[in-house]
Protein backbone atom coordinates (compact mmCIF):
# COMPACT_ATOMS: atom_id res chain seq x y z
CA UNK A 1 0.00 0.00 0.00
CA UNK A 2 1.18 3.46 -0.83
CA UNK A 3 1.55 6.37 1.59
CA UNK A 4 -0.19 9.75 0.93
CA UNK A 5 2.49 12.47 1.39
CA UNK A 6 1.43 13.77 4.59
CA UNK A 7 1.08 10.07 5.92
CA UNK A 8 4.50 9.57 6.06
CA UNK A 9 4.90 12.76 8.46
CA UNK A 10 2.03 11.83 10.02
CA UNK A 11 3.50 8.33 11.07
CA UNK A 12 7.04 9.48 11.33
CA UNK A 13 7.36 8.27 14.76
CA UNK A 14 6.58 4.61 14.44
CA UNK A 15 8.26 4.73 10.88
CA UNK A 16 11.41 5.38 12.54
CA UNK A 17 10.47 2.38 14.94
CA UNK A 18 12.74 -0.47 13.72
CA UNK A 19 9.89 -2.91 14.85
CA UNK A 20 7.29 -0.94 12.42
CA UNK A 21 8.98 0.56 9.80
CA UNK A 22 7.14 1.44 6.43
CA UNK A 23 6.79 -2.14 6.26
CA UNK A 24 5.05 -1.82 9.57
CA UNK A 25 2.66 1.20 8.82
CA UNK A 26 1.48 -0.64 5.53
CA UNK A 27 0.22 -3.74 7.98
CA UNK A 28 -1.20 -1.13 10.14
CA UNK A 29 -2.83 0.64 7.01
CA UNK A 30 -3.97 -2.55 5.14
CA UNK A 31 -5.40 -3.91 8.30
CA UNK A 32 -9.34 -4.17 9.53
CA UNK A 33 -10.33 -4.17 12.86
CA UNK A 34 -13.78 -4.22 14.39
CA UNK A 35 -14.48 -2.82 18.44
CA UNK A 36 -17.47 -4.05 19.66
CA UNK A 37 -18.86 -0.89 22.10
CA UNK A 38 -18.14 2.81 21.68
CA UNK A 39 -18.07 3.44 25.38
CA UNK A 40 -15.30 3.89 27.68
CA UNK A 41 -13.05 0.88 26.69
CA UNK A 42 -14.01 1.53 22.93
CA UNK A 43 -13.31 4.93 22.79
CA UNK A 44 -9.44 5.21 23.67
CA UNK A 45 -9.28 2.32 21.53
CA UNK A 46 -10.77 3.45 18.23
CA UNK A 47 -9.33 6.48 19.18
CA UNK A 48 -4.98 5.18 19.29
CA UNK A 49 -6.47 2.88 16.34
CA UNK A 50 -7.41 5.67 14.09
CA UNK A 51 -4.01 7.49 15.17
CA UNK A 52 -1.62 4.94 14.53
CA UNK A 53 -3.53 4.52 10.72
CA UNK A 54 -5.33 0.83 11.21
CA UNK A 55 -6.99 1.50 7.88
CA UNK A 56 -10.50 0.17 8.50
CA UNK A 57 -12.63 0.36 11.98
CA UNK A 58 -15.56 -1.19 12.49
CA UNK A 59 -17.65 -0.11 15.16
CA UNK A 60 -20.35 -2.00 16.90
CA UNK A 61 -22.59 -0.12 19.40
CA UNK A 62 -26.51 0.25 19.81
CA UNK A 63 -27.00 3.27 21.80
CA UNK A 64 -26.55 6.85 22.20
CA UNK A 65 -24.29 9.29 23.45
CA UNK A 66 -25.96 10.57 27.08
CA UNK A 67 -24.85 12.99 29.06
CA UNK A 68 -23.62 10.74 31.98
CA UNK A 69 -21.23 8.76 29.17
CA UNK A 70 -19.38 11.85 29.08
CA UNK A 71 -17.01 11.25 32.12
CA UNK A 72 -15.21 8.59 30.79
CA UNK A 73 -16.32 7.60 26.67
CA UNK A 74 -13.96 10.76 26.11
CA UNK A 75 -14.29 10.12 21.92
CA UNK A 76 -18.32 11.39 22.39
CA UNK A 77 -18.51 15.30 23.70
CA UNK A 78 -21.40 16.99 24.66
CA UNK A 79 -22.29 18.06 21.22
CA UNK A 80 -22.91 14.79 20.38
CA UNK A 81 -25.64 14.05 22.84
CA UNK A 82 -28.41 12.07 22.07
CA UNK A 83 -26.68 10.95 18.67
CA UNK A 84 -25.75 7.18 17.87
CA UNK A 85 -22.43 6.44 19.51
CA UNK A 86 -21.21 4.58 16.44
CA UNK A 87 -21.74 7.89 13.83
CA UNK A 88 -20.15 10.36 16.64
CA UNK A 89 -17.27 7.92 17.10
CA UNK A 90 -17.08 7.70 13.67
CA UNK A 91 -16.77 11.59 13.06
CA UNK A 92 -14.52 11.51 15.62
CA UNK A 93 -11.99 9.02 13.60
CA UNK A 94 -12.35 11.74 11.05
CA UNK A 95 -11.24 14.50 12.64
CA UNK A 96 -8.60 12.29 14.15
CA UNK A 97 -7.13 11.24 10.46
CA UNK A 98 -9.03 11.89 7.23
CA UNK A 99 -7.48 8.38 5.91
CA UNK A 100 -8.94 6.19 8.03
CA UNK A 101 -12.03 4.49 7.03
CA UNK A 102 -14.90 3.36 9.37
CA UNK A 103 -17.42 1.12 9.10
CA UNK A 104 -20.51 1.39 11.34
CA UNK A 105 -22.69 -1.33 12.69
CA UNK A 106 -25.94 0.44 14.46
CA UNK A 107 -26.94 -2.78 16.48
CA UNK A 108 -26.31 -5.10 19.13
CA UNK A 109 -24.44 -8.26 17.96
CA UNK A 110 -26.63 -11.66 18.46
CA UNK A 111 -26.34 -14.92 17.11
CA UNK A 112 -28.12 -13.84 14.42
CA UNK A 113 -25.98 -11.00 13.21
CA UNK A 114 -22.52 -12.09 14.79
CA UNK A 115 -21.09 -14.47 12.56
CA UNK A 116 -21.41 -11.74 9.56
CA UNK A 117 -20.15 -8.84 11.18
CA UNK A 118 -17.23 -10.83 12.95
CA UNK A 119 -16.01 -12.37 9.70
CA UNK A 120 -15.54 -9.43 8.02
CA UNK A 121 -12.53 -7.99 10.06
CA UNK A 122 -8.85 -9.17 10.72
CA UNK A 123 -8.94 -8.36 14.26
CA UNK A 124 -11.94 -7.93 16.94
CA UNK A 125 -11.54 -5.78 20.28
CA UNK A 126 -14.01 -5.85 23.01
CA UNK A 127 -15.29 -3.26 24.93
CA UNK A 128 -18.53 -4.42 25.60
CA UNK A 129 -20.42 -3.77 28.98
CA UNK A 130 -22.58 -6.87 29.12
CA UNK A 131 -21.85 -10.36 29.87
CA UNK A 132 -23.75 -12.02 27.06
CA UNK A 133 -22.14 -9.90 24.20
CA UNK A 134 -18.81 -10.79 25.67
CA UNK A 135 -19.42 -14.60 26.14
CA UNK A 136 -20.90 -14.47 22.46
CA UNK A 137 -18.03 -12.86 20.76
CA UNK A 138 -15.62 -15.29 22.72
CA UNK A 139 -17.23 -17.78 20.74
CA UNK A 140 -17.60 -16.79 17.72
CA UNK A 141 -14.31 -15.35 17.18
CA UNK A 142 -13.22 -19.26 18.53
CA UNK A 143 -15.32 -20.80 15.72
CA UNK A 144 -14.27 -17.88 12.67
CA UNK A 145 -10.26 -18.27 13.69
CA UNK A 146 -10.61 -14.33 14.65
CA UNK A 147 -7.70 -12.85 16.84
CA UNK A 148 -10.04 -11.31 19.81
CA UNK A 149 -8.27 -8.59 22.46
CA UNK A 150 -10.94 -8.46 25.39
CA UNK A 151 -11.10 -6.08 28.63
CA UNK A 152 -13.26 -5.47 31.70
CA UNK A 153 -13.65 -2.92 34.13
CA UNK A 154 -14.91 -2.46 37.53
CA UNK A 155 -15.04 0.71 39.91
CA UNK A 156 -11.19 0.67 40.48
CA UNK A 157 -9.47 -1.88 38.63
CA UNK A 158 -9.66 -3.62 34.88
CA UNK A 159 -8.86 -7.00 32.97
CA UNK A 160 -7.21 -7.23 29.66
CA UNK A 161 -6.62 -10.48 28.19
CA UNK A 162 -5.78 -11.71 24.28
CA UNK A 163 -7.42 -14.91 22.96
CA UNK A 164 -6.40 -17.45 20.00
CA UNK A 165 -7.76 -20.36 20.68
CA UNK A 166 -7.87 -22.05 17.68
CA UNK A 167 -4.17 -21.76 17.52
CA UNK A 168 -1.49 -24.35 19.66
CA UNK A 169 1.05 -22.39 21.75
CA UNK A 170 4.15 -24.15 23.28
CA UNK A 171 2.17 -26.18 26.03
CA UNK A 172 -0.75 -27.42 23.40
CA UNK A 173 -3.71 -25.47 22.16
CA UNK A 174 -4.44 -22.19 23.37
CA UNK A 175 -6.91 -21.35 25.72
CA UNK A 176 -10.19 -19.78 25.27
CA UNK A 177 -12.43 -17.03 27.13
CA UNK A 178 -14.72 -20.27 28.76
CA UNK A 179 -10.99 -21.68 30.17
CA UNK A 180 -10.78 -18.21 32.16
CA UNK A 181 -14.49 -17.77 32.88
CA UNK A 182 -15.99 -21.06 32.14
CA UNK A 183 -19.94 -19.58 32.22
CA UNK A 184 -21.13 -16.17 33.13
CA UNK A 185 -21.88 -14.95 36.84
CA UNK A 186 -26.05 -15.41 37.11
CA UNK A 187 -27.82 -12.35 35.82
CA UNK A 188 -28.11 -8.99 38.46
CA UNK A 189 -25.01 -11.09 40.99
CA UNK A 190 -22.92 -7.79 39.92
CA UNK A 191 -23.93 -4.51 39.81
CA UNK A 192 -24.17 -2.27 36.57
CA UNK A 193 -21.97 0.76 36.06
CA UNK A 194 -24.86 2.69 36.84
CA UNK A 195 -25.30 0.82 40.14
CA UNK A 196 -21.71 0.95 41.32
CA UNK A 197 -19.99 4.00 39.59
CA UNK A 198 -16.52 4.09 37.50
CA UNK A 199 -13.60 6.06 37.75
CA UNK A 200 -13.31 7.57 34.31
CA UNK A 201 -9.33 7.59 34.16
CA UNK A 202 -9.41 3.78 34.29
CA UNK A 203 -11.20 2.80 31.04
CA UNK A 204 -8.51 5.21 29.70
CA UNK A 205 -5.90 3.20 30.95
CA UNK A 206 -6.83 -0.05 29.91
CA UNK A 207 -8.73 1.09 26.64
CA UNK A 208 -5.00 2.01 25.66
CA UNK A 209 -3.68 -1.04 26.85
CA UNK A 210 -6.10 -2.78 24.54
CA UNK A 211 -5.13 -0.71 21.35
CA UNK A 212 -1.60 -1.86 22.02
CA UNK A 213 -2.16 -5.97 22.13
CA UNK A 214 -4.13 -4.77 18.68
CA UNK A 215 -1.62 -3.05 17.34
CA UNK A 216 0.86 -5.78 18.52
CA UNK A 217 -0.33 -8.52 17.00
CA UNK A 218 -1.04 -6.21 13.52
CA UNK A 219 2.76 -5.83 13.36
CA UNK A 220 3.49 -9.19 14.76
CA UNK A 221 5.85 -7.57 17.46
CA UNK A 222 6.13 -9.10 20.99
CA UNK A 223 4.46 -11.13 22.92
CA UNK A 224 0.32 -11.14 23.30
CA UNK A 225 -1.40 -11.68 26.39
CA UNK A 226 -2.34 -15.42 25.32
CA UNK A 227 -3.08 -17.33 28.29
CA UNK A 228 -2.10 -14.63 30.54
CA UNK A 229 -4.44 -12.42 32.00
CA UNK A 230 -3.34 -9.05 33.04
CA UNK A 231 -4.94 -7.43 36.12
CA UNK A 232 -4.82 -3.74 36.73
CA UNK A 233 -5.78 -2.04 40.61
CA UNK A 234 -6.03 1.58 39.81
CA UNK A 235 -6.22 1.95 43.95
CA UNK A 236 -2.88 0.87 44.43
CA UNK A 237 -1.39 1.28 40.78
CA UNK A 238 -0.94 -2.56 40.92
CA UNK A 239 -0.28 -4.67 37.31
CA UNK A 240 -0.51 -8.44 38.28
CA UNK A 241 -0.24 -11.64 35.45
CA UNK A 242 -2.39 -14.27 35.83
CA UNK A 243 -1.64 -17.13 33.58
CA UNK A 244 -4.41 -20.09 32.82
CA UNK A 245 -4.64 -22.60 30.75
CA UNK A 246 -6.88 -24.86 28.46
CA UNK A 247 -9.31 -26.65 31.40
CA UNK A 248 -9.60 -29.74 29.06
CA UNK A 249 -5.91 -30.52 29.61
CA UNK A 250 -5.06 -28.85 33.18
CA UNK A 251 -7.67 -28.37 34.89
CA UNK A 252 -8.05 -24.61 34.75
CA UNK A 253 -6.03 -23.79 37.78
CA UNK A 254 -4.64 -20.36 37.57
CA UNK A 255 -1.05 -19.74 38.17
CA UNK A 256 0.47 -16.46 39.52
CA UNK A 257 3.20 -15.43 37.40
CA UNK A 258 6.88 -14.87 39.10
Amino acid sequence: MSFYPDEIERYARHIVLAEVGGAGQQKLKAARVLVVGAGGLGAPVIQYLAAAGVGTIGIVDDDVVSLSNLQRQVIHDTAAIGRAKTESAAMAVGRINPHVETEQFRVRLDTENADAILSGFDIVADGSDNFSTRYLVADRCAVLGRPLVTAAVGRFDGSLTTLKPYEAGEGGPNPSYRDLFPEPPPEGLLPSCAEAGILGALTGILGSLQATEVLKLILGIGEPLIGRLLLVDALSMRFETIRYRRRSEHSGVLAPTT
